[in-house]
């Protein structure tokens, strides 16, 4: 089992979107996790709205801090993977484990003003990532 971090700031969208995709298209050979360096403590609900009218089950979602994954006692972290650009530039804490690091950057749809600019934000970063993690995938974790 192949364990992946995604990152973000806030933890409310990007990442989370990015959790249930891997945990989806993962195959069974990845774990996926998210988490922030400044969690808002909820799920943005343009996330969870873009998630379920794929499919995906949001229970159990919800914003945390990456502090969950550092040290010894948390999860071995294999990949970490940064979706937003002020996470990427933040000095992470020290992952259980020696992960590879990623960064894939998107734009915040939580950010986007107006209903419509809105969802359309938020399903353009759903095929984003999708993308993204399909590739990630079928490579095998290597890069992506």
């Amino acid at each position: 089992m192949h364990n992946v971090l995604f990152l973000c700031t806030g933890n409310s969208a990007r990442s989370i979107v990015a959790e249930v995709l891997l945990n989806a298209l993962g195959e069974g050979r990845f774990a996926a996790f998210s988490a922030g360096s400044k969690p808002v403590g909820s799920v943005n609900p343009g996330a969870l709205e873009v998630l379920q009218d794929h499919g995906h089950a949001v229970a159990g979602l919800r914003s945390k801090s990456w502090d969950e994954f550092a040290g010894s006692d948390a999860v071995r972290v294999d990949t970490v993977i940064t979706v937003c650009d002020n996470a990427a530039a933040e000095s992470c804490p020290v992952w259980n484990g020696a992960p590879q690091s990623l960064h894939w950057g998107l734009p915040d749809p939580a950010g986007v003003a107006g209903e419509e600019a809105r969802r359309k934000a938020f399903a353009d970063t759903y095929q984003a990532l999708r993308d993204r993690i399909s590739g990630f995938v079928a490579a095998g974790q290597s890069q992506a």
